[in-house]
């Protein structure tokens, strides 16, 4: 690598107070607010908006789609049609 052209990569602790979680990793991203860490050291925090604490697909809760329906839409337009000849 190159010297002096490559942000500086560092300790952030990443929380997401929605959903009360927060993980430690390491990052090219800056913060002015810190937070004490477990080990007790201080380290700079950003809030994140949504986690894999918080996400739908990692919690199980999300939403179904009605596939069923989507498919019975699909088949009542295209039956009005009728079976398309190739040229």
């Amino acid at each position: 690598m190159k010297p002096d052209i490559h942000p500086s990569y560092k300790p952030v602790v990443y929380r997401d107070r929605a959903a009360d979680f927060a993980f430690l990793t390491r990052s090219t991203a800056t913060s002015d607010q810190t937070i004490e860490w477990t080990d007790g050291n201080i380290y700079p925090v950003i809030d994140v908006q949504i986690s894999s604490a918080s996400h739908p697909f990692w919690t199980g809760k999300q939403r179904l789609l009605d596939t069923e329906g989507r498919v019975e839409k699909f088949r009542a337009k295209y039956a009005r049609r009728g079976p398309q000849q190739s040229r």
